[in-house]
């Protein structure tokens, strides 16, 4: 049996309850789609959030445009499954959100002063361990990628004022870990002389760096994500031009992987 294909809509409430209505759909008669769990559908979300990420970096409108549908169909997935259940439904998900908005921003909806950003995540912190929040480090996900989280947790705790003064205290900090790790590794042998203590040093200097990095307002994820895209740019140009010579990687000395290396950092 064919159903009726829901038209395009040009209004967002219209074209919110299309996605609903095509989803209802898909729930009750694709094989595949009535199949689905929270867990089942766990890491493809997380796949389709990385692609947004992506896409983001690469500013390609186009493709983010498309990702965060993907991302969207998602999030109401869920609250199609939660709602089969009795547990929940999109309109209370959507509610719950624009109520927290409402709440934790009391210098719109209500008396509160806040002249500049820093005011606004100092009371959103603040706000948030009224509500009952155990730790201002409660909301970072345990699962999130170690250099993400790093950054996570030094932007919360800043919300509560644990944080240096100025970026020229941190980058202090910074030479401080550096000289501890070279303390526990032995340059010149280029080997650890306590591997667990070289570890816990380098991930201190790690930290530092990236708190720095938070400093002078730069990412530091999107900025290592960007040198991983030009790395992988380069090396992808070298192993054509290796290729065109009818030579394998393997085959190749390093002087001529250099040569080609320095070509792709000139295009």
């Amino acid at each position: 049996m064919a159903f009726p294909i829901p038209q395009v809509q040009q209004t967002p409430e219209k074209s919110f309850r299309r996605l609903l209505d095509i989803l209802h759909t898909l729930r009750k008669e694709c094989p595949w789609d009535k199949e689905q769990t929270m867990e089942s559908l766990r890491h493809l979300t997380l796949e389709e959030v990385y692609e947004l990420a992506d896409a983001i970096l690469d500013k390609d409108y186009d493709e983010i445009k498309k990702e965060l549908g993907d991302v969207l169909l998602h999030l109401v997935f869920y609250a199609k499954i939660a709602e089969e259940q009795a547990r929940f439904d999109i309109v209370s998900v959507l509610n719950e959100v624009c109520d927290k908005l409402i709440a934790r921003h009391p210098h719109i909806y209500g008396n509160v002063q806040a002249e500049n950003e820093e005011a606004v995540k100092s009371n959103w912190e603040a706000l948030k361990l009224k509500e009952g929040t155990r730790s201002v480090l409660a909301g970072v996900p345990k699962s999130l990628p170690a250099l993400v989280k790093a950054f996570r947790i030094q932007d919360k705790v800043r919300g509560v004022g644990f944080d240096w003064d100025d970026s020229t205290e941190v980058w202090n900090k910074v030479e401080e870990e550096m000289n501890e790790f070279k303390e526990a590794f032995n340059i010149e042998q280029k080997e650890a002389i306590r591997t667990e203590q070289a570890e816990e040093e380098f991930g201190d200097l790690l930290f530092s760096l990236i708190n720095y990095a938070r400093h002078i307002g730069i990412n530091p994820e999107n900025a290592l994500e960007k040198t991983n895209k030009k790395f992988i740019d380069r090396f992808v140009y070298l192993e054509k031009q290796i290729q065109k010579e009818g030579k394998s990687l393997m085959d190749t000395s390093l002087a001529e992987m250099n040569r080609y290396w320095e070509e792709a950092k000139s295009r």
